[in-house]
């Protein structure tokens, strides 16, 4: 067994993660696109398809043609670009499978379009082993992490949330708006800053982000 099957048997064999999705084959590949800008906007990651999601390998009857309808869906569904590698790896004589490893991406966020002719698509980023749709948020916070931010100013509400953290975990929008009393834009603008300071993280949810402190 050479050392490509044996990394890739080692990632599977881990099961799904932040950093692992299993498919078992990729006839529609617009429903797995979202795996893949989820991984680009977030640490990068593995995509095997023709494996079970429970991880048996199922294997792909013609690899090749799953591969041309992914690649073609990656580079037509997806933009920006995606920083991306494919192999065909043979597991057994008759097992192959396909492994794409996605780059975490310095052009943050990525969007999945379903269909090249539409105007907006959609932004998804990796949470534990699911790719979820990233909030308003999220997004900003993503396109602007690189830029510089101006330091924490610890005024009233700033006080307030941390006052609020002595004895609560994390914080969501519609929380912090209560907490607060500001309108949502104020209140989304103002968890943006702190965590663009370095003040807040975020934790990603379908239901509501969770802000918490960095520390």
């Amino acid at each position: 067994m050479n050392e490509k099957v044996k990394e890739v048997l080692k990632l599977i064999h881990g099961g799904e993660s932040q950093y692992v999705e299993f498919k078992k084959k990729a006839n529609h590949p617009e429903k797995i696109i979202r795996e893949v800008i989820a991984f680009a906007n977030t640490d990068g990651g593995h995509l095997f398809i023709g494996v079970n999601d429970n991880g048996t390998l199922a294997g792909l009857r013609y690899p090749e043609d799953d591969e041309f309808a992914l690649t073609k869906a990656i580079n037509e569904l997806c933009r920006p670009t995606i920083d991306f590698t494919v192999e065909m790896v043979q597991i057994r004589k008759d097992i192959e499978i396909l492994h794409y490893h996605i780059k975490e991406s310095q052009q943050k966020p990525h969007f999945a379009f379903l269909n090249k002719k539409h105007r907006y698509g959609k932004a998804f980023v990796r949470s534990a082993d699911h790719s979820i749709q990233a909030s308003y948020e999220l997004r900003q916070i993503l396109k602007r992490n690189d830029q510089d931010h101006a330091p924490i100013v610890f005024e009233d509400k700033t006080k307030e949330l941390f006052k609020y953290f002595e004895h609560h975990q994390g914080i969501t929008l519609s929380e912090y708006r209560q907490l607060s009393g500001l309108n949502k834009k104020l209140a989304s603008n103002k968890l943006i800053n702190l965590a663009l300071s370095g003040a807040l993280k975020i934790e990603p949810k379908e239901g509501g982000d969770i802000f918490m402190p960095a520390k």
